[in-house]
């Protein structure tokens, strides 16, 4: 398709840009062009990626006081890094983030300022390298993501699912040719923000936009039809039966393996369930083979849903009682403890645990309540058999 005419080019950026400047959301990691700190730019997209601003606007915070500069992250653990990102979800995230760091700080001493020598670091697609060169770096680099690209096949009358490959192409295409040489973070910031506060789905609310006139959808009455919804699979149920030994009000937890559900993160023993398993059965399987655990399994005491991108995921616990010692990669978390690189769903798992643990505590006859107790108990039908005799 022909290039875009550069009236209508430079009457798009003008426009943008004027809007940009007059006022948009007061974020954490929203500063110009020139004056943006690289690795702030980076944290911040990374972090953005199919999650909510306000649910990460807290994360950015508290890893940013744990990890001020790209230096102290590459010096840090993943444990410690998965920990800080446990709850926000898609973990590879955070594991990239980390690898990226130390082979930036290993090979350019920090983030280059090459848009091909950022592709080249780990978890830099073409969107989070466009979006750090043309922010921190002034460099003249596209930018698509879902709000960008519904901005864009909107404003451009682009049919069909933006994810589809010559959609996608076409897309990135006009990004290329709409980003300012001047401001390229700016104008692309801009893009970003017009398509998550004005350009929403499934109704935009034109009358705030500030290139409506210019809208090519608007212009056919089809500003709601474009870009079409996209159809979500049906959710995978999937159940994990967990192994929940507790020792002096601590759970034993251990690496889950890099790839898979919360990949490289800490969770007690768990074994995904088919149909037909035996959770008993299967559990003291997995944990023996996987762990090297010896388990008695016994009755489920706690049982925690949640609801993921892609799967209906259901954790059922089992207290399990342990016939010999941990393995040195196994670790104890004790109620509260902060710090540790576990997912919420399990998070709540334990916290469940501990709460039937309590219950039960209180509960047993053997404690110094119960003794308590059962002595008065004692000592008034003594009386009551005295009074009874005179």
């Amino acid at each position: 398709m022909p290039a875009l005419p550069p009236a209508r080019r430079a009457a798009l950026r003008r426009r943008l840009l004027a809007w940009y400047d007059a006022g948009h959301r007061d974020l954490p990691w929203r500063v110009p062009q020139r004056g943006a700190d690289p690795y702030r730019v980076w944290l911040a997209e990374v972090m953005l990626q199919q999650t909510q601003v306000q649910a990460v606007i807290p994360y950015y915070e508290r890893f940013l006081r744990r990890y001020p500069t790209l230096g102290a992250l590459a010096a840090a653990r993943e444990e410690d890094v998965l920990a800080l990102w446990a709850g926000l979800g898609y973990y590879a995230r955070g594991r990239n983030l980390l690898a990226a760091a130390r082979a930036a700080q290993a090979r350019h001493g920090g983030l280059p300022a090459s848009l091909d020598a950022l592709r080249a670091l780990p978890g830099f697609g073409p969107y989070t390298a466009g979006a750090v060169a043309s922010i921190a770096f002034g460099i003249a680099a596209p930018v698509v993501d879902g709000n960008v690209a519904r901005v864009l096949a909107r404003l451009f009358l682009v049919e069909g699912e933006p994810a589809a490959g010559t959609v996608r192409s076409r897309l990135w295409a006009l990004a290329g040719e709409l980003v300012d040489p001047a401001r390229p973070g700016d104008l692309n910031q801009a893009l970003m923000e017009l398509g998550a506060t004005v350009c929403v789905k499934p109704a935009p609310r034109c009358g705030r936009c500030p290139v409506a006139a210019r809208c090519a959808a608007r212009a056919a009455g089809r500003e709601r039809a474009i870009p079409p919804a996209r159809g979500r699979p049906a959710r995978r149920p999937l159940e994990l039966a967990c192994a929940l030994v507790e020792r002096a009000g601590a759970v034993l937890v251990v690496p889950r393996p890099a790839a898979g559900l919360f990949g490289g993160l800490l969770g007690p023993p768990s074994v995904e369930l088919a149909g037909e398993d035996d959770p008993a059965t299967a559990l003291a399987r997995t944990a023996r083979e996987a762990h090297g655990l010896a388990l008695a399994v016994g009755e489920e005491v706690a049982r925690v849903e949640r609801t993921l991108t892609h799967r209906a995921l259901t954790l059922r616990g089992y207290r399990c009682t342990l016939r010999a010692g941990p393995p040195a990669a196994a670790r104890w978390v004790a109620r509260g403890e902060e710090g540790v690189a576990l997912p919420t769903a399990f998070s709540a798992l334990l916290a469940t645990l501990f709460s039937t643990s309590r219950r039960v505590r209180c509960k047993n006859p053997h404690s110094r309540p119960g003794r308590l107790a059962d002595k008065l108990a004692r000592q008034r039908s003594s009386l009551t058999r005295g009074s009874s005799s005179v």
